[in-house]
């Protein structure tokens, strides 16, 4: 079951949904508008090693925009900070930012329960496109959990992502056992 709007604001009342900055504009009908934050990053090597630390290198969107080009994979990051304690958010592209052909995630979409941080998008593009700081280019929408959580993400030992950011985070993909 996914929460309407107002659901999800009762649920920020009660504290088990926090998203900074909040804009009441931003709520849709069952999902919360998200931003493209202000650093993208690339990788520094053209071919990535699932077992290496692959290094990125993070840059600032000037004001006039940035084109994203095809063929490169661009790290971003959500302008909003959020934490969920009781729901599965999952992170969706808003059908006004697919049909400039930006994907902005390519497996990641789904958060844990207990998820606390900013979103790093996976963003590709069918052609060139020029992205601003601010932009509207996501969504957020809030999924019941059947069941208790036994161990929320933000307590987990091995979790790789519960770094406060606000830049994007490259994969940590090298810190399994494989």
């Amino acid at each position: 079951m996914i929460l309407s709007d107002k659901r999800i604001l009762e649920e920020i009342e009660q504290g088990n949904i926090l998203i900074e900055p909040f804009r009441k504009d931003c709520l849709g009908t069952n999902s919360y508008d998200v931003h493209l934050g202000r650093y993208l990053g690339t990788y520094r090597d053209r071919i990535l090693d699932a077992r290496a630390h692959n290094k990125i290198d993070i840059f600032e969107i000037p004001m006039e925009g940035y084109v994203l080009q095809p063929g490169t994979l661009y790290l971003g990051v959500t302008e909003e900070y959020t934490e969920t304690h009781k729901h599965v958010p999952f992170l969706e592209g808003k059908s006004s930012t697919g049909r400039l052909g930006i994907d902005i995630h390519a497996t990641a979409g789904k958060g844990d329960v207990g998820f606390c941080n900013t979103w790093t998008l996976e963003i590709s593009v069918a052609q060139p496109v020029r992205v601003y700081f601010g932009m509207p280019i996501g969504q957020l929408i809030y999924f019941v959990v059947e069941g208790e959580v036994e161990t929320m993400y933000n307590t987990k030992k091995n979790a790789k992502y519960n770094k406060r950011t606000l830049k994007p985070v490259e994969s940590m993909m090298w810190k399994n056992k494989f």
